[in-house]
């Protein structure tokens, strides 16, 4: 498929553009690999794996009233784990050394990440006219029933809503 082809040059000139970088992975949000340039990593599993952060991150967001999910940063003692929304449906997730300039990971993740999204936007379902990655209006979220299986961000997050003046439980910390 051209799209995948197009997204394997993208991670492949971001492996250029970061020193550091060891890997770079495109998926759908819901855990599907899209292309992966990640070495002695196993890309379905990684794939799935940034799809349950993923999950996290979009109620992390939405709880703290932060807005949108943006991206999210792991670091281990190894180095670092970044994911950059790339549009609504995918996710980039980039794997780098500790030693990476993280501003530069900040920024051409986020750059690719918005490639991505034009790449996977201009996909379009021969025959129809509509694009692959948005549902046809009979598919739309809001007509499926109670309880089917939906996208890990369309999820409800309900917080406890204190008044302003009233402090939290104490945790003794």
């Amino acid at each position: 498929m051209a799209v995948e082809t197009d997204v394997l040059n993208e991670l492949r000139r971001l492996r250029t553009r970061v020193p550091r970088l060891t890997g770079s992975l495109a998926a759908t949000v819901d855990g599907l690999v899209l292309a992966h340039d990640v070495p002695d990593t196993e890309p379905e599993g990684l794939a799935a794996l940034t799809a349950a952060a993923l999950g996290v991150a979009y109620r992390m967001t939405d709880a703290a009233a932060r807005g949108d999910f943006r991206e999210l940063l792991v670091r281990g003692s190894g180095g670092y784990v970044a994911t950059y929304a790339a549009g609504t449906t995918a996710v980039l997730t980039l794997l780098a050394e500790d030693r990476v300039n993280v501003g530069r990971l900040h920024l051409e993740g986020r750059r690719s990440g918005a490639r991505i999204a034009d790449l996977v936007a201009t996909r379009v379902v021969p025959g129809t006219g509509r694009h692959a990655d948005r549902p046809a209006p009979e598919e739309h979220l809001a007509t499926v029933a109670p309880g089917a299986d939906r996208p890990i961000g369309t999820l409800p997050v309900r917080t406890p809503q204190r008044p302003p003046h009233q402090p939290g439980p104490q945790t003794g910390i």
